[in-house]
């Protein structure tokens, strides 16, 4: 079909096709999908392909994670997978496996409980995020710590 062939007479409608589609056997959804994707970078949290611009930003609509178009681009350690470094209270690096003891009372959200100063927690996980230590406390269950209120044991 050419645009010469299409005929509306409604304002603003116009031929997409002329312009844009060029290569026979190509639809609309693969030319936009071809466009985009080519030139909108991968998000830099998830990866993910579907990215889209709104103003001056960069949007995922997979993970919700919005940065400026003119944002430093994604780190060559972060492209690498290197792991980050976990350090506590007192500079000691972390590893997964630790055991590390609380150095402060921290009242659980949501609860009356609270894990005393001294309590030991065996076999900790580093995670990504602002709580970076997942692990399970006799007594309490699974939970996040942030590293800086524990020393490691």
């Amino acid at each position: 079909m050419q645009c010469n062939e299409i005929r509306d007479d409604r304002p603003g409608i116009r031929c997409a096709a002329s312009g844009l589609q060029r290569r026979q056997n190509l639809n609309i959804t693969q030319l936009i999908t071809e466009i985009t994707m080519s030139s909108l970078p991968k998000c830099p949290k998830c990866n993910s392909e579907f990215t889209y611009e709104d103003g001056s930003n960069y949007v995922c609509p997979e993970c919700a994670h919005e940065w400026s178009k003119d944002a430093a681009p994604v780190s060559a350690a972060e492209n690498t997978g290197e792991k980050r470094i976990v350090k506590d209270a007192f500079g000691t690096v972390l590893n997964d496996g630790d055991s590390v003891t609380v150095i402060k009372d921290l009242k659980i959200k949501g609860t009356s409980s609270v894990v005393k100063v001294g309590t030991k927690v065996k076999n900790i996980r580093l995670v990504e995020g602002d709580h970076d230590i997942d692990c399970k406390i006799d007594g309490i269950g699974a939970m996040s710590l942030k590293s800086e209120f524990v020393k490691k044991a």
